[in-house]
């Protein structure tokens, strides 16, 4: 885990002019390339095989690790998804979304997503980029995670935050 934050390990790409920073998407990255991206990531979202999306998100750029399990409709980024990095026996969640990249009005920014070992991301819950998640953290379901999760810790909500030993005994 790095000590630095989020806004810190994201790349800023200013854009210029009246349009905002999605209007430029094809000068950040290849249009042919994107599309490729598409057709893949339509197949890792749907395909029940494991073993076929893990090859699949390997082409993708992706690193992945052994063991991953990536759940149906679950998403990785579009643009940058050589920005992702699955530790072994990841879970990712049914239609967990992982995001190298935030299109704002005059910049877009990039950045690394890295689950750790056993790291697990919740269905539905959104990572955005630049964001670590530890070694054995988990994050709960629908949560958006705007930081870094620390080895072992569970976090909840919008955004995400540490549950409390109180609420971790609840379960």
């Amino acid at each position: 885990m790095s000590d630095e934050p989020r806004r810190d390990r994201v790349t800023r790409h200013p854009t210029t002019g009246p349009r905002n920073s999605l209007q430029h998407w094809p000068d950040a990255k290849s249009p042919l390339r994107v599309a490729f991206n598409y057709v893949l990531i339509w197949i890792v979202r749907v395909s029940p095989s494991l073993r076929v999306k893990n090859w699949l998100m390997r082409r993708l750029g992706m690193t992945v690790g052994e063991g991953v399990s990536w759940g149906l409709e679950a998403t990785p980024d579009v643009f940058w998804p050589e920005h992702i990095t699955l530790g072994d026996h990841v879970i990712v969640g049914y239609d967990a979304t992982l995001l190298c990249h935030e299109f704002l009005q005059e910049e877009y920014r990039v950045g690394d997503v890295v689950l750790g070992d056993r790291a697990m991301i919740g269905a539905g819950a959104i990572v955005l980029p630049g964001v670590e998640i530890g070694e054995g953290a988990q994050v709960a379901a629908n949560s958006l995670v705007t930081e870094d999760v620390p080895p072992g810790e569970t976090v909840a909500g919008v955004p995400a935050r540490p549950m409390s030993s109180e609420e971790l005994a609840d379960d």
